[in-house]
């Protein structure tokens, strides 16, 4: 009857250790599925465009493919003013700039994902998507940037499949809401004033760090200025999405 009893006791105990294990799994996977589905929709997934809040706070993003020139002062200077960026880098960039990717880093901004090679997803197929971003992703975390949260395909170029396909990994695919296309401008007053006028609550703003962006440097303090002015506060795109309500860009 001992025998019988420390046999039983055994097995209740593994039992009770396969059903906490169980648990723990379950957990762990539901929380994972939240934080992967957190901005999805009742229709799938969908690209993150800007969001609402009754704060009056915006993001500036910034995406950077190549060069060093115009971002070093840019990044000075937004870190002079305590503003805190959300940076859109390529695994291509990142490894060849480590050095500015961990002083970034450690001034408090926000590195992300912008691809692997700025080829744009359109034109690939769903595998080499996936591939493309696990590239990147550990060329970004390999400079110093972290592991990214967040990823903008490269150009913006996105439809369904797309879509779908940057769904199925752990990162959520973010457009814009205020792009005054810096990259090609040249006139540093107009940039400001596409960014002043359309810039609201929640606003995702995109702007460009690399050297063909030349006047957005030029145009960054009015943009500040003005913007504060009218109350904004800049906060990372980790904290706008924050407690607020998600607005998608549907693609049709």
């Amino acid at each position: 009857m001992l025998f019988i009893w420390i046999l039983n006791g055994r097995k209740i105990k593994n039992l009770l250790f396969i059903l906490v294990a169980a648990f723990f799994a379950a957990l762990v996977a539901y929380i994972q599925n939240e934080e992967v589905t957190v901005f999805s929709t009742s229709n799938g997934p969908r690209a993150l465009s800007n969001v609402e809040t009754s704060k009056k706070q915006t993001a500036l993003t910034f995406d950077v493919g190549w060069g060093d020139d115009n971002l070093e002062p840019i990044i000075d200077y937004l870190d002079e003013n305590r503003i805190h960026a959300t940076i859109f880098i390529t695994g291509e960039w990142a490894e060849r700039h480590t050095e500015l990717v961990e002083e970034m880093k450690s001034k408090g901004f926000e590195i992300e994902s912008h691809g692997y090679n700025h080829e744009p997803y359109t034109a690939l197929k769903s595998n080499e998507i996936t591939k493309d971003i696990s590239l990147a992703n550990t060329a970004i975390e390999k400079a110093g940037g972290g592991k990214p949260t967040y990823i903008r395909p490269p150009e913006g170029k996105i439809n369904k499949e797309v879509i779908k396909t940057v769904g199925t990994t752990q990162q959520q695919m973010v457009l814009w809401s205020v792009n005054p296309q810096d990259w090609k401008s040249q006139n540093a007053q107009k940039i400001a004033q596409e960014v002043i006028q359309n810039t609201k609550k929640g606003s995702i703003i995109r702007l460009h760090g690399s050297d063909s962006a030349i006047q957005t440097l030029k145009a960054l303090p009015v943009i500040i200025k003005e913007l504060k002015q009218k109350g904004f506060t800049f906060v990372t795109l980790t904290e706008l999405v924050s407690d607020s309500t998600l607005n998608t860009e549907n693609i049709d």
